[in-house]
């Protein structure tokens, strides 16, 4: 049995350089769009920060078992 050899090699295969661009163009477009989303979310919760002003005003009525603690409860911000 004789041993074949290789004799398809393509250095610009998508196995070669060109799947090596493939990819790192691949990961920095994920990085880049990451990113512009990370700031988007970031911005948006400087302008719609959180306000503690309901869960820390008064906590003397918050009962154990109770329907009327959703009062004290955390709030969306508005």
């Amino acid at each position: 049995m004789a041993a074949t050899e290789n004799t398809n090699r393509a250095v610009f295969g998508l196995n070669g350089v060109t799947g090596m661009l493939i990819a790192t163009v691949l990961l920095l477009s994920i990085l880049v769009f990451l990113t512009v989303w990370g700031i988007g979310v970031q911005q948006g919760s400087a302008s719609n920060f959180y306000d503690p002003a309901p869960i820390t005003s008064n906590l003397d009525n918050v009962k154990m078992i109770s329907t009327e603690n959703a009062n004290y409860a955390f709030k969306d911000a508005k």
